[in-house]
């Protein structure tokens, strides 16, 4: 019976450690991003809270844009960006992988080039 229950003390300490070093993308990171146009700078202000990211995203356009339907997964974040520009309404599906203080996302708008954009390397600001 103390086995088991070292054993199951041992198990909840251990995942709890590795709870504790997941990924908290919550801050600003900057990157830069490439159009027919030439290359803009984007900044992200992610809040993370336990799998759910939200925040908003800057561009040369101006005004932020909200963050929506994010998702941090491990090592994999997704969310999207919805705007209105001068051709309509637009929707950018991000998908990227985290590596420390470094997201790399590949940006697809509907309706967009094959492919999309990308990669998009953003760094977290220091």
């Amino acid at each position: 019976m103390k086995r088991a229950n070292l054993l199951a003390f041992a198990a909840l300490f251990l995942f709890s450690g590795i709870a504790a070093f997941a990924a908290d993308l919550t801050g600003k990171w900057n990157g830069e991003a490439s159009s027919p146009n030439g290359s803009f700078t984007l900044v992200y202000d992610f809040k993370q809270d336990g799998t759910k990211l939200t925040g908003t995203v800057q561009g040369p356009q101006g005004d932020p844009i909200k963050i929506e339907d994010g998702k941090v997964d491990g090592d994999k974040v997704t969310f999207t960006v919805s705007f209105s520009g001068p051709q309509g309404d637009a929707k950018i599906t991000n998908e990227g992988k985290i590596d420390g203080d470094q997201i790399t996302l590949t940006a697809k708008m509907e309706g967009g080039p094959e492919g999309g954009f990308g990669p998009i390397t953003l760094k977290r600001a220091k």
